[in-house]
């Protein structure tokens, strides 16, 4: 498990320094994750407010390293059948993003993993608060909120909604996942790079601010819902993962402005991107042959969908290579039953599956 986690935390901290510090990284190994304090006592070179973070709250640099394995995994979910896949192996995932970050401009999936990543700081920040497992914040104040108006079904009386309950702080996460996340570097060939990663981090968060949803509990006498008492949550992080993967379908590529601190749409009458939207300067490479360079472990191998005419359809994923069909056998639980109170007794039953597997 820890070498997993460790692939990740190591991928996240890649997005977050310059090159001349990734080694350093590198050097700390898997106690980096079981000892969240590491980052701190590690690295002498952080940024002014993420050092300020470390020493003063420690907890909350355990919770970035929670989040940026969460938007690793979601990254690894949305990008499963495709024929970058996310992978954590250190070899490639490495490879990849540093080359996309530090000796090359952005590419669309570097993108995907700056707002993933970024959103899911937002994300495990905002959930510590409103589990009370943060001294410094807890649920989200609702003072300064509007009362919700009263609803009433034609022939019932209106029913009263009021504030309350335990909302989740978005606000106090956003904050420490843009105190955390957005201390860049803007030296010379970087400010386009710099614009570009602190765009897509905005991006990550706003996905999540941006579509807060409202749950509300009913309070009266025998069940009745006299009253309401409502409360703001978070999405779930699933959908947080399946609206950035839209907007990474519809990425823009843009180019930095004449005087350093714009990026302008590439293309004709294309409209300027939105702050949810995510954005790119450089064309992907095609992932479909290993590459040193790029860090590409190419898709061969790989499991395809011989039916689909997506991008997990063998077509596409096998870059036009073949596939060939393998016979796989494993035991899944079968013939399940329920013995009073209270055990479900399964059998183990051989399972064979044909499989699609890339040239």
């Amino acid at each position: 498990m820890w070498p997993f986690a460790a692939a990740q935390l190591r991928v996240f901290f890649c997005l977050l320094y310059p090159a001349n510090i990734i080694s350093l990284w590198w050097a700390v190994g898997s106690p980096l994750v079981m000892d969240p304090n590491s980052i701190c006592r590690k690295a002498k070179r952080l940024a002014g407010r993420q050092a300020e973070l470390c020493q003063t709250q420690p907890e909350i640099v355990s919770e970035v390293a929670k989040g940026a394995r969460l938007g690793i995994r979601e990254c690894q979910h949305q990008f499963r059948f495709r024929k970058w896949n996310c992978t954590t192996h250190k070899k490639y995932f490495s490879k990849i993003l540093q080359q996309a970050l530090f000796f090359s401009p952005d590419i669309r999936e570097t993108a995907f993993v700056s707002a993933v990543t970024s959103a899911g700081v937002l994300y495990t920040v905002s959930q510590a608060c409103s589990m009370g497992e943060l001294l410094q914040c807890g649920c989200e104040r609702t003072l300064n909120r509007v009362p919700l108006p009263r609803s009433p079904t034609p022939g019932t009386e209106a029913t009263a909604w009021e504030w309350g309950g335990c909302g989740d702080d978005v606000e106090f996460g956003y904050a420490k996942s843009k105190q955390f996340m957005d201390a860049e570097r803007k030296q010379g060939q970087n400010d386009i790079k710099s614009l570009i990663n602190l765009h897509n981090n905005e991006a990550g968060r706003l996905i999540i601010k941006n579509y807060m949803r409202t749950v509300c509990k009913c309070h009266g006498l025998s069940g009745s819902c006299a009253v309401k008492t409502c409360w703001k949550k978070m999405p779930h992080f699933r959908e947080v993962g399946d609206r950035l993967l839209d907007r990474f379908n519809g990425a823009f590529k843009v180019m930095g402005g004449n005087d350093g601190k714009t990026l302008i749409p590439v293309g004709h009458n294309i409209k300027q991107p939105d702050k949810q939207d995510l954005i790119y300067s450089a064309e992907s490479p095609d992932f479909c042959l290993p590459n040193r360079r790029t860090g590409s472990p190419g898709t061969r191998g790989r499991v395809c969908n011989g039916t689909a005419l997506d991008v997990s359809g063998c077509d596409l994923l096998c870059c036009g290579r073949g596939h060939r069909e393998e016979t796989v056998s494993f035991q899944e639980n079968c013939q399940c039953r329920f013995h009073w109170c209270c055990v479900v007794q399964c059998r183990q039953c051989a399972v064979r599956k044909e499989l699609s597997i890339c040239m």
